[in-house]
């Protein structure tokens, strides 16, 4: 039996409206794009890269906020996490991160080889393929002597620019939240125009101090829209 045509018109509104939630809801799962998934407890495709002695890193919960976190914990060593994933920087330039330390380096002069050490700090990689020196690096950091929002070449590569999000003793202890655009920060600081990064990595390190430093890092995604 057909349906009346007040109850046809009423489904194909129905199924339509059903149609723009689908589409929206994925659209929306496309903006955000998961690099570390910490929280679920997933290290998956993250790889070690050890300079000098080896930062433990492990999945923990946090006392604070009851979420699993990524905990880094350095003595006198040098190793970061890193995951190899292309990331299209026209589709996805904003990163977002969140991290937290309950204390700074003393007497670091973060622009000698002897002071490139940070509580925290997250990589962006350009690689240069077979033609290894081009690749390129962007450095956020959690600076313990420079000040907030500078950046300097890394005293052990002109190709690795450092920034620092953050700097002081204002915010320890606390889980701060940050958003960069990452096309826009390698524009200005690189001087170059990248669409495409090919890894993230993020580091604890204290072996150019010999000091100790325990960090703890949130989810790391990337998005369309701020």
């Amino acid at each position: 039996m057909p349906l009346p045509e007040i109850n046809l018109i009423r489904f194909i509104v129905l199924i339509f409206s059903f149609l723009i939630t689908c589409s929206s809801a994925s659209a929306n799962q496309e903006e955000d794009l998961y690099i570390g998934k910490f929280s679920q407890g997933d290290l998956d495709s993250w790889q070690l890269k050890k300079f000098d002695g080896n930062t433990h890193y492990q999945i923990v919960t946090d006392e604070v906020n009851g979420k699993q976190v990524l905990m880094a914990d350095s003595h006198n060593s040098a190793s970061g996490l890193y995951k190899e994933q292309r990331i299209d920087l026209q589709k996805t330039p904003y990163l977002h991160w969140s991290w937290k330390t309950d204390k700074l380096y003393s007497a670091l002069n973060e622009n000698e080889k002897q002071g490139d050490d940070f509580v925290a700090r997250i990589y962006i990689v350009i690689d240069g393929g077979v033609f290894f020196w081009k690749t390129r690096a962007l450095n956020y950091v959690w600076s313990s002597t420079s000040e907030k929002h500078r950046s300097w070449k890394n005293p052990y590569t002109a190709n690795a620019i450092m920034f620092s999000v953050e700097s002081g003793d204002q915010n320890l202890g606390q889980w701060i939240n940050y958003q960069r655009n990452v096309r826009n920060d390698l524009k200005v600081m690189h001087g170059i125009e990248v669409r495409y990064i090919d890894a993230v990595a993020v580091m604890t390190d204290t072996d150019n101090s010999g000091q100790h430093a325990t960090s703890y890092y949130g989810d790391i995604y990337f998005s369309a829209k701020p």
